[in-house]
């Protein structure tokens, strides 16, 4: 995260900063985003870069943290979403409000889906930490008898994910036909595909 110093900047300086860090990381996946780029763009010394942050990875932990917070903020992005819900339900609403939410800004969905297409150690480790909860998400159902317990949850999360990379990058994100492709995928996850005979 950043250091003293990056808190002792002006606003404007800050959202400088901040912005050109969406920018870059929007267009390139973290393993190949360029600080220089991040750097000119901000239009601060290098020097001033590393007394504000230690790295490449402490921006971009700020970057996330600070779109985390105006998440938070629209109301429409969290109104809706009931912390009872399933697994599926909880899919769903968690879509939807990301879809609205790419509305209000297009280079942050860019941003997550840099982030699946990155394989390096810093961006599996974030990933794997959002794997995990929609995995515990899982586990929680299995106790409350929701989904059987043999269940391999990751593997489930593995496939609402890949699903929804695929569907973006092939069809384009048409909200409407998405949302009724996830659905149907949720259908399938949930009631399986094969014909069982007595």
């Amino acid at each position: 995260m950043p250091k003293d110093t990056f808190y002792n900047l002006s606003d404007e300086k800050k959202k400088r900063i901040f912005d050109a860090a969406v920018q870059e990381f929007s267009t390139r996946p973290f393993s190949e985003a360029s600080l220089n780029k991040i750097v000119k763009s901000a239009g601060i010394p290098w020097g001033s870069f590393y007394q504000y942050f230690n790295d490449k990875e402490d921006i971009y932990l700020y970057m996330l943290e600070e779109i985390g917070k105006e998440k938070k903020k629209m109301t429409h992005y969290t109104k809706d979403l009931n912390p009872d819900a399933d697994f599926f339900e909880t899919v769903l609403q968690k879509t939807k409000a990301s879809l609205e939410f790419g509305k209000f800004k297009a280079e942050y969905t860019m941003i997550g889906m840099m982030m699946e297409i990155d394989n390096s150690e810093f961006i599996t480790k974030i990933r794997a930490k959002s794997i995990e909860k929609y995995a515990q998400m899982i586990e929680r159902d299995k106790k409350r008898g929701l989904i059987r317990p043999e269940i391999d949850s990751e593997i489930v999360v593995a496939m609402i994910v890949t699903f929804g990379l695929e569907e973006y990058y092939r069809n384009g994100l048409d909200e409407e036909r998405y949302l009724k492709k996830l659905n149907d995928v949720i259908k399938i996850i949930k009631e399986g595909i094969a014909v069982y005979k007595e």
